[in-house]
């Protein structure tokens, strides 16, 4: 019977089910919290209940695993799969999505953005890891007797959360704490315990955990983000899905009629729609980086954008061929209608798999921004993409870029200067005779020779001339926004609206795009507004190039003190800090250890081998002092080099333990004087011990001396 104030062997139980629940329940960074906690705690409910059935009916008790897995499935079948079954009664597609999400949902999740869609196929494996969990940790709990051992499962399942997104800060100390508390209930299951017994059995565990998320937290002054397993699994695309839409502007352009696609929304400011974002070149071809994931259930505004920001919507229906690119906005927040793979860092959208008609709704992140901002905002280098490789620049394409905009550093406004420069020395192309290509042979004769271009070899250009003046900048290829709707309100988009552009990574603002050809002006598409147009008031309000000046640096910075290639040194240099003082520590630690360790084993040798250890004992602690060691050499020997440190002990120490050498080696009788060869030792270190303390400092960690000495 149980009496108050104690714990019965329920409490494993309950220790069981929570820690395998907590497990599962730290998915919700990558699922949400309601997702989970609904077919978590209904599995969890119904195997506990049938844990408590065992305990009243003991002859089902070898039945009880098959019994908990069984009711387990139907309670994550109920709440996670209910469109699956016929009145609440699981079918074949039940089964089917069970199976699906147990062997492909784990990497399915961790090829998705996040938060990912709660999707069965994609969530099962969760509430089915908590379920295996749960039903062998009671096994081992009810049938090994063995409370701490039940708590593995659970524990295995709370690293494969921490594998897809690590808990932090506050999180995981109290995480730290709930399993400490698990542990003590754990224990506490075994049989009855009082309160008082089970805080001590508690507070170690408490105690350890949080000197330990502490030291982690020092050990991490960088806060560098968590290893997920999400960075290595990307979603493969096919050759196709990565052909660059760069090399059709020409072709588009000269057949202007045919629909792309069409939309209707929230669009005052869309004046562009983007297809895909290059920003590697290998000096012949421009293509996209990064890898793809499938569009989970919303993206927060892009890497770098940090100002305010609007949510718009778009329906768009494709009524055309654009290869899989789909058109999209630079920030996407959801796409809903249609299987889309989505590049995080750029935007880009493609389709998941090939479709005879795509309509989808897109939502997007607009930033806020006003020309004020743009005008003395600096650059973001950090931007993924900003600052890729070149290849090998012609000699002089780089000597053009070092005309352009001398001694200006990289701002905003030296990116608006530049586009200006493209636009008042060369000249957009027309008729039927386009400029193809946007490798460094077309880019050499359009900005040395013809400068004349279509918006390919504009955007090329303007990319490769920025990075070369360190302007991180990227090229996009997309089309812009028409200037009229048709009469149904949806805007139509053609051949003819295709546009190549340069995108500049503008600090706390994220990607700002340009325009060095003129071609969404020359199209008139509707009066500009949002980024759009406080671009346009910088363009406007731009001083000629002679009065260009260099934005003024914050306060307490100078042009020395400005780094030029964007490496944060101060974060180096800590690490270099904690690295060596880490190393100094492990050094200074590390060295008498293994030395004090060595000399216990020595000391509990006996006979000739003990004497023989004695002797390489005090060799090696002269060696640490300085004494030059050579091969052949006898304990005399080591004893006339000794008295060079003016310390009677340490030589009547070695000539003893020379006696006791002698006596193991060459007495006929083999006396075993191990003991007096390690007392002649012991003498030998008081002597040492005398010696100023900088030199016993050395000698402690002196690293030579775990080495034999030459000739040995």
């Amino acid at each position: 019977m149980e009496r108050p104030g104690d714990l019965t062997a329920r409490s494993g139980d309950v220790a069981v089910f929570t820690a395998a629940s907590l497990g599962g329940l730290l998915f919700a960074p990558v699922f949400g919290l309601l997702p989970l906690l609904v077919p978590i705690g209904a599995m969890v409910l119904v195997t506990y209940g049938v844990t408590e059935l065992g305990r009243r009916i003991p002859r089902l008790i070898p039945w009880r695993p098959v019994i908990a897995v069984v009711a387990g499935l139907l309670a994550v079948v109920e709440t996670a799969l209910p469109g699956t079954t016929v009145a609440g009664i699981p079918t074949g597609e039940s089964v089917a999505v069970l199976a699906e999400g147990a062997v492909h949902g784990w990497q399915l999740t961790l090829q998705s953005t996040w938060p990912a869609r709660p999707e069965p196929r994609l969530l099962a494996f969760v509430p089915l890891a908590v379920l295996v969990a749960a039903v062998l940790g009671i096994e081992i709990l009810h049938r090994l007797r063995r409370p701490l051992l039940a708590l593995v499962p659970g524990l295995l399942v709370l690293v494969l959360s921490q594998a897809y997104v690590a808990v932090t800060g506050v999180a995981a100390v109290a995480t730290g704490l709930g399993y400490a508390a698990i542990a003590g209930l754990a224990l506490a299951g075994g049989g009855s315990i009082a309160w008082p017994r089970l805080l001590k059995l508690i507070m170690p565990a408490v105690v350890l955990g949080t000197v330990g998320a502490l030291a982690l937290t020092v050990t991490d002054p960088l806060a560098n983000p968590a290893y997920s397993l999400k960075d290595d699994q990307p979603v493969p695309l096919t050759e196709d899905s990565v052909v660059s839409p760069l090399s059709e502007v020409a072709y588009r352009s000269k057949n202007p009629a045919p629909q792309v696609f069409r939309y209707t929304g929230d669009t005052p400011a869309a004046r562009r729609w983007p297809l895909a974002v290059l920003d590697g070149f290998d000096g012949s071809n421009w293509f996209p980086g990064g890898g793809f994931r499938r569009m989970g259930a919303e993206i927060t505004p892009g890497p770098g954008i940090e100002v305010p920001v609007t949510r718009r919507q778009a329906a768009i229906e494709l009524t055309g061929t654009s290869g899989p690119w789909l058109p999209g906005q630079p920030s996407p927040a959801s796409v809903t209608g249609i299987d889309a793979l989505v590049d995080e860092a750029r935007g880009t959208l493609v389709a998941g798999r090939p479709m005879p008609s795509i309509h989808y709704t897109l939502a997007w992140w607009e930033p806020e921004v006003g020309a004020d901002v743009l005008r003395g905002a600096g650059m973001a280098a950090g931007l993924q993409g900003g600052l890729g490789g070149l290849a090998t620049v012609p000699p002089a394409i780089d000597e053009l870029a070092d005309r352009v905009l001398p001694e200006l550093r990289p701002s905003f406004q030296t990116a608006v200067a530049l586009e200006r420069h493209l636009a008042e020395n060369y000249r957009q192309a027309t008729g039927d005779d386009l400029p193809t290509g946007h490798g460094w042979p077309q880019l050499s004769r359009f900005l040395l020779a013809d400068k004349r271009g279509t918006s390919e070899q504009f955007a090329a250009a303007y990319v490769v001339l920025a990075r070369l003046k360190g302007i991180p900048a990227r090229l996009v290829v997309g089309y812009r926004a028409p200037e009229r709707a048709e009469a149904e309100g949806a805007r139509v988009v053609r051949n003819a609206d295709i546009l190549a552009w340069p995108e500049v990574a503008v600090d706390k603002v994220g990607w700002v795009p340009l325009d060095p050809a003129g071609a969404a002006k020359q199209s008139g598409s509707g009066s500009a507004s949002g980024i759009t147009a406080a671009v346009a008031e910088v363009r406007t309000q731009l001083p000629p190039e002679r009065n260009l000046r260099n934005p003024e640096l914050p306060p307490g910075e100078s042009e020395e003190d400005e780094p030029v290639d964007g490496t944060d040194w101060a974060a180096i240099a800590i690490v270099t800090g904690i690295g060596l003082g880490g190393f100094l520590v492990l050094w200074g630690a590390g060295v008498p250890a293994v030395t004090g360790f060595r000399a216990w084993r020595r000391r509990r040798r006996n006979g000739k081998a003990g004497v023989i250890a004695a002797w390489a004992e005090a060799r090696d602690r002269l060696r640490a002092h300085g004494v030059p060691v050579t091969a052949g050499m006898t304990v005399r020997d080591l004893a006339a080099s000794a008295a060079a440190f003016g310390q009677k002990s340490i030589v009547d120490g070695l000539d003893a333990l020379a006696r006791s050498v002698d006596a193991a080696l060459w007495s006929g009788a083999a006396p075993d004087v191990a003991d007096e060869a390690w007392a002649s030792v012991s003498t030998v270190r008081k002597g040492l011990g005398r010696r100023p303390w900088r030199a016993r400092l050395r000698a402690a960690v002196h690293a030579g001396i775990l080495f034999p000495p030459r000739g040995d």
